[in-house]
């Protein structure tokens, strides 16, 4: 598939771009081996420090120019897309400014003597996703070229000008060359990367298959790898929560990004049947007014999907849902009009036999479940190959946390649809994946975390020793 720009607004193809040459990818491994060794690893902190925070600062410089590029490659609302322009310059920042604790050497006290100290490991291969083309790349970039590791992007196919827009951050902000590289990489060189012995840390971002393609490979070579895979995300609205606003949160939490996200809300789960009607009602007339348009429009309130695949596919999921049983409650097709728009669908009498249950609906369709108790509820929930967010909507603070720790997942959020933000830790269970990214746990996922034991001259061979 070539890497190439296609207006999902339009269809229209904007512009295509050449995969990397074996030779050229060759000399991109050996300059990132290169600055690894001699360069990025020996510097300081603050050094790295004034790189990393200097990107952000060109991010911020050029918000609108780079929010343009996600709206056109993508086809975010454009609201959306300075949003997350915003929130990858404050992942940078926020690296930038706390990697000096996150590195400080640790003295084991039960053990005087013994130090844990913090040391990179060498190049780490980001294999990143179209749906949040910078988020997803500063949530990587950031904690690892603080600690001191340099970093090789293989982005999207469908987002090329993201890709080359934020490699040039770096280049203004002074980064050596071979500290961040992006490549145009195909599948077979991509396999390659991840054996060569001078690749030391895998991360991916994308689905079960992919993930599962790269763990593999990356296993078979003793590499760390990090897999930050899809989602089904439950939203529990229990007997006490108020009504009108957790269906303003659930279509928030649902349609965030036209639906395509992970951790987006995509199972509506409410206990009740009279609550339940009462929720569906409210649900449903707030989804149906949501306008296809212009992205770059302010007043547009539904993007495109991000591709003719990408809405075939959601179109498939929907067939299959009706065939096996499923009612569709609003929408179900695709709307009359250039790009790959489909209207705001909502499907409910979705039973364990039938095959969209376990399935992940990528786009702006929301899965919508009565039950009639708490216990069914979390069993629900809970009743998914995936494990990444979940949210739970009551007015008892304290029971929903009591509730959230019910819930097989590696985030719930109690009153609000899942979030994120560089100070919390984001990843999953099951099919999610493993490893975290972002906070302290992200920073730590590609690091030697090094034992250096001093004993005094004469000291036994063998065992912990007293120190003055």
């Amino acid at each position: 598939m070539p890497y190439q720009t296609i207006n999902p607004a339009t269809g229209v193809i904007v512009e295509t771009y050449h995969d990397i040459l074996d030779t050229d990818l060759e000399q991109a491994i050996a300059t990132a081996q290169a600055c690894y060794e001699q360069d990025w690893r020996q510097r300081s902190v603050a050094e790295r420090a004034r790189i990393v925070s200097g990107a952000a600062a060109k991010l911020r410089e050029h918000a609108e120019e780079y929010a343009r590029y996600v709206t056109l490659e993508v086809g975010k609302l454009i609201g959306t897309s300075r949003a997350e322009v915003s929130l990858s310059a404050d992942i940078l920042d926020y690296y930038a400014r706390h990697a000096s604790e996150f590195l400080r050497p640790k003295k084991l006290s039960e053990s005087p003597g013994a130090t844990l100290e913090t040391r990179p490991l060498g190049i780490i291969l980001a294999i990143e996703p179209w749906n949040f083309p910078y988020y997803q790349i500063a949530r990587v970039v950031g904690p690892q070229l603080m600690a001191g590791n340099v970093v090789i992007v293989k982005h999207a196919e469908n987002v090329p000008q993201c890709a080359l827009a934020f490699a040039r951050l770096f280049e203004a902000a002074g980064a050596p060359p071979g500290s961040y590289t992006n490549i145009f990489a195909s599948i077979s060189q991509v396999e390659r990367l991840i054996e060569d012995s001078r690749v030391r840390g895998v991360t991916v971002t994308g689905s079960e298959r992919a993930g599962s393609a790269v763990a593999e490979r990356a296993g078979r070579h003793l590499k760390k790898s990090v897999m930050e895979l899809g989602g089904s995300d439950p939203f529990i609205v229990l007997e006490d929560a108020p009504l009108e606003k957790s269906i303003e949160a659930a279509v928030f939490g649902r349609m965030f990004n036209t639906g395509q996200s992970c951790v987006s809300s995509k199972r509506i789960i409410v206990i009740g049947k009279e609550r339940g009607r009462d929720f569906l009602d409210g649900f449903v007339k707030k989804m149906a007014v949501l306008e296809a348009g212009n992205p770059e429009d302010p007043a547009t309130t539904l993007g495109p999907l991000s591709s003719e695949k990408a809405m075939n596919i959601l179109l498939r999921q929907i067939d299959i849902a009706r065939t096996g049983g499923a009612r569709v409650v609003l929408g179900g097709g695709r709307i009359d009009r250039p790009g790959f728009y489909i209207e705001p669908t909502v499907l409910t009498d979705i039973d364990r036999n039938n095959p969209i249950y376990s399935q992940e609906l990528f786009g702006p369709v929301a899965s919508y479940y009565v039950v009639e108790s708490e216990d069914v509820a979390v069993a629900l929930a809970n009743a998914t190959p995936f494990g990444l967010g979940a949210s739970v909507f009551t007015s008892d603070m304290e029971h929903g946390q009591w509730v959230a720790e019910q819930i097989d997942s590696g985030m719930v959020f109690v009153n609000q649809p899942a979030w994120t933000a560089p100070e919390l830790p984001f990843g999953g269970v099951k099919n999610s994946g493993f490893g975290r990214e972002l906070s302290e746990l992200g920073f730590g996922e590609f690091v030697n975390r090094k034992l250096i034991n001093v004993a005094p001259v004469g000291a036994p061979f063998w065992g912990p020793v007293g120190h003055k």
